[in-house]
């Protein structure tokens, strides 16, 4: 039972009956403070208030809350989330170590019924189907059969733990992406649990989890090993954020889109500088956006750099939650809560944000951005000029205008193409498939993608994709032969409002065909261009593009062979690929020709907002989403008939290479083990400045001569069937192989780049991987040592706990990355920190010494410990080095040997 530290537990009658909460309105008469609290500290400040123990969650952390004005960016405080989001790449680790900790507890001979999720949590699997068909009616079904047939095992053990956890819901294959089905389904706004009321809040293992803001839900995006925690009820520490108030005033001018506004507010919050901090909207332009606007802004939230882009809940939640058929006495209860406990908007409240920034909505026009970050914005009007432009400064390709661009029809049959070119200038391939022939020339659209759930989630740009494809079909107008287009929404409820609307034919009729129901090209699941395109632009280093209304368009993310990607609206890409090309005047240039001779331009196919919204208000009903999520967790055949294991335990197969047992809990200790001190400790690893979790972390491609790929080799995995780490991160025999093996990254010990390092009782230089196993026969424990900012980057799991698997005991450096800190001491590393003036450098360490790290009988949070490393001739070098175990909980936890070690005795102990 939550104790009451303020006081404040009060009663709130509701439709769905009386619930206890704790009541920011009652401690605001006492802290006045609280009432100029931004709406999403105030959720932060209730988390911690309901979840006080004095231990995890203490007296200093509500202060710390309460006074977010002097605080913020200064102060860690505890974040416990109402519940978990995981997509399925990411969550494949949480659910082997589940399933890991579960048969140790059976092992034990203990319950192991109560070894579940402690809080409520959701996988969707949304990151697996590829576009390798496209363009007709059975490319869904292929690249769905071609989906399973690859994923099988990771299938089986999500499919088991389904049945086998409480706790635990998996959204199958083919039912949406988990942003989308996050807003429009899981999505509470308001959560009862145990009598009590609270806002909902969670955690999701992907980075684009801030799209349920728009909903008034407080999320982010974290690592695999915070999120595993946070589903064990551990609490999350994060620095008090500083919240950045963006305030909209105006109305978006006609013509104008969401994914308009959403690059805008991008291109503004970058410039402006918003890493490591919240942002929250206000100001009256709120009045005019549609969660689904909001929603699309806050799945940008990474790309603005923030953790989170809040909207206050309001009507227009209201109104969204009662059209995604959430049940009125829901709604009802999440108003009377919201008004009541000050989570409500309310336009009167004097919030004193950290700083403001303002967007008129007028100012709002037709946007692209690219070629290579999502805020390289380029207004519609510039965007012919500004690839001209792109072509000649990044590719060194001077424009020729299209209709001087010629040639003889020379690929065909696999013949190489002849270029076409003017010294520098744009190259123009003559190409021939049939009777058809057609110039492929840099500044080509190849791939056309309506993907991602930043656009397909908001039926508006959908709607309005539809109608742009429609009237592009009266008009006689077609996609051009060199693009590969595509339509992958983030649930199912797309296709039933396009359907219903009779505009997915329009689109099909342009190839736009549904590929299927996941993140796809916008992850770069985009599969390969045509073949007889992809073998001229790699033969003749063509200069392709990509269109695609995703999220991110990073060098090389969409496909390796693609080198300028732009982000757009639906209805622009579906523009873009009628053009064919980048090079383009989307306002003056005719996309081509009616039946009549008349040139047809885009704002002649381009639909008005009236028309939208009169299809929108028709064909978007509660019952489309009713139908669509009353049996979201069945899935379709493919799933039900997927003969996974049954029972309370896993059935591990020793043979698998992509799912096996974890090894850090077998036989683990009951009795929590007192820390010892490290002794006669060698470097794995001595590297500089900012290392980062890309460089630690298993990525990129196996190659067969490397540990990983021989390990696949022994276990007779064909090298086209390899796959990628992402796809084996449950199996740990592979990831270890993969961990500190970056080809980039320089370990001062060896004389290459890459995953090489010293093996010093014989000198030899070998893989990171084969030197760590010999120490290991040795009983030899090891440290890393490092630069400034080790660990920055992507939260990533496995750079911990690879680390540790390879026997690291110990890494130190002049700093760290907050979330790999925290993974490290997740994982039982201790992390130390040179002292102030202090580095590998000044103290003279060559990496061929012996470490003794002493002091670590009697640990407490920041404590100066000794180090002494010997040299080879004896000569010694002392020096102290801080313990950066934060808290008292990074004490317990390294103690425990990490997090998840703490939580299993715990379930061992109840």
């Amino acid at each position: 039972m939550p104790q009451d530290f303020f006081n404040i537990e009060k009663e709130l009658n509701t439709p769905l009956g009386t619930h206890k909460y704790f009541s920011l309105r009652e401690l605001s008469k006492k802290r006045p403070e609280v009432k100029k609290l931004p709406y999403a500290v105030r959720i932060l400040l209730e988390n911690a208030i309901r979840n006080y123990d004095d231990f995890a969650v203490t007296e200093e952390h509500l202060e710390t809350l309460l006074n977010w004005h002097q605080t913020a960016g200064e102060k860690d405080i505890p974040y416990t989330p109402a519940r978990v989001l995981m997509q399925d790449f990411t969550g494949v680790p949480a659910v082997v170590d589940i399933a890991s900790i579960r048969s140790e507890v059976a092992r034990k001979g203990k319950d192991t019924a109560k070894t579940n999720p402690v809080v409520p949590a959701d996988m969707v699997i949304d990151h697996s189907v590829m576009v390798e068909f496209f363009g007709t009616q059975s490319s869904y079904r292929k690249n769905v059969d071609l989906e399973y047939e690859r994923n099988e095992e990771r299938y089986k053990l999500l499919k088991w733990g389904q049945q086998a956890f409480s706790n635990f819901g998996v959204v199958p294959p083919g039912m949406g992406i988990c942003h989308q089905v996050n807003l429009e389904y899981l999505a509470k706004g308001v959560i009862e649990r145990d009598g009590y009321l609270f806002p909902d809040t969670l955690v999701g293992t992907d980075s684009h989890t801030p799209m349920v803001n728009g909903i008034g839900v407080l999320g982010w995006g974290v690592g695999g090993i915070e999120a595993e925690a946070a589903m064990l009820g551990q609490p999350i520490y994060m620095i008090l954020p500083q919240v950045i108030g963006l305030k909209l005033t105006g109305k978006m001018r006609e013509g104008a889109t969401s994914t308009d506004l959403v690059l805008t507010v991008t291109r503004l919050l970058r410039d402006y500088g918003v890493v490591g901090k919240m942002v929250e909207i206000f100001g009256p332009g709120l009045e005019h956006l549609t969660v689904p606007d909001r929603g699309t802004i806050s799945n940008m939230s990474p790309e603005f750099g923030c953790t989170d882009t809040h909207w206050p809940i309001d009507d227009q939640t209201l109104a969204y939650m009662l059209k995604t058929n959430r049940p009125k006495e829901h709604v009802d209860m999440v108003e009377a809560y919201a008004k009541e406990n000050l989570f409500w908007r309310n336009p009167e409240d004097e919030i004193a944000y950290t700083d403001v920034i303002e967007l008129d909505l007028s100012t709002v026009e037709p946007t692209i951005s690219g070629p290579k970050r999502p805020q390289d914005k380029i207004l519609l009007r510039d965007a012919k000029e500004q690839v001209i432009s792109l072509l000649k400064e990044s590719h060194s390709r001077t424009y020729i205008p299209i209709q001087d661009r010629t040639g003889s029809w020379a690929y065909e049959g696999g013949q190489p193409a002849e270029e076409v070119k003017v010294e520098t200038g744009i190259k123009s391939i003559p190409m021939k498939r049939g009777d058809l022939q057609y110039n492929l020339s840099d500044g080509a659209v190849v791939i056309a993608a309506i993907t991602s759930c930043t656009n397909t989630s908001n039926p508006s740009v959908m709607i309005g994709a539809g109608l742009v494809a429609k009237k592009a079909i009266e008009r006689g107008l077609n996609v051009k032969p060199w693009v590969k287009t595509s339509l992958a929404p983030g649930s199912r409820v797309v296709t039933d409002y396009l359907t219903k609307s009779q505009l997915l034919p329009y689109l099909e009729a342009l190839k736009f065909h549904t590929v299927g129901y996941g993140c796809t090209t916008c992850i770069g699941n985009s599969g390969d261009m045509m073949p007889e395109v992809q073998k001229a632009v790699i033969e003749n280093d063509l200069v392709v593009c990509s269109a695609l209304s995703g999220n991110r368009n990073f060098e090389a993310r969409i496909h390796p062979n693609i080198k300028m990607n732009f982000l757009a609206s639906p209805m622009l890409v579906v523009a873009y690929a009628i053009a064919g090309r980048m090079d383009f005047d989307m306002n003056n240039e005719p996309l081509g020709m009616d039946s009549n001779g008349e040139n047809v331009y885009l704002k002649d196919i381009w639909p008005s907002q009236a028309e939208i919204n009169e299809i929108m208000d028709v064909v978007v009903t509660p019952e489309d989403y009713k139908r669509t999520y009353e049996t979201i967790f069945d899935g379709d055949e493919a799933w039900q008939t997927l003969e996974a294991p049954k029972g309370n335990i896993y059935e591990w197969d020793e043979n698998s290479t992509y799912i096996q047992e974890a090894p850090f809990f077998k036989n683990i200790s009951e009795e929590v083990p007192e820390p010892e001190d490290i002794k006669g400790a060698k470097v794995l690893l001595q590297l500089g400045d900012m290392v980062t979790t890309d460089h630690i972390s298993p990525a990129g491609k196996f190659l067969p001569e490397h540990p990983a790929g021989q390990y696949l080799t022994e276990h007779g995995v064909a090298q086209k069937d390899f796959n990628s780490y992402g796809s084996r991160r449950g199996n740990h025999e592979v990831m270890m192989r993969g961990t500190f093996a970056n080809v980039r990254i320089k370990n001062k010990l060896a004389s290459k780049e890459g995953g090489w390092t010293l093996y010093h009782p014989t000198g030899e230089e070998m893989t990171v991987f084969d030197a760590a196993m010999k120490y290991q026969q040795d009983n030899t424990p090891l440290v890393v040592i490092g630069g400034k900012e080790y660990g920055s980057g992507s939260s990533r799991d496995w750079a911990a706990k690879g680390t540790t698997l390879l026997g690291v005991k110990a890494v130190i450096t002049e700093s760290y990355e907050r979330i790999h800190r925290s993974n490290l001491v997740g994982m039982g590393v201790l992390p130390l920190q040179f002292m102030e003036g202090e580095s590998q450098d000044t103290l003279g360490l060559e990496g061929n010494e012996t470490f003794d790290i002493t002091g670590l009988g009697d640990l407490t949070p920041g404590k100066e410990v000794d180090v002494t490393a010997t040299k080879p001739g004896g000569d010694q070098i002392e020096f102290k080095a801080k313990v950066r175990l934060d808290s008292g909980v990074d004490v317990e936890y390294y103690k425990h040997g990490g997090i998840l070690h703490y939580v299993l005795r715990n379930f061992l102990k109840d």
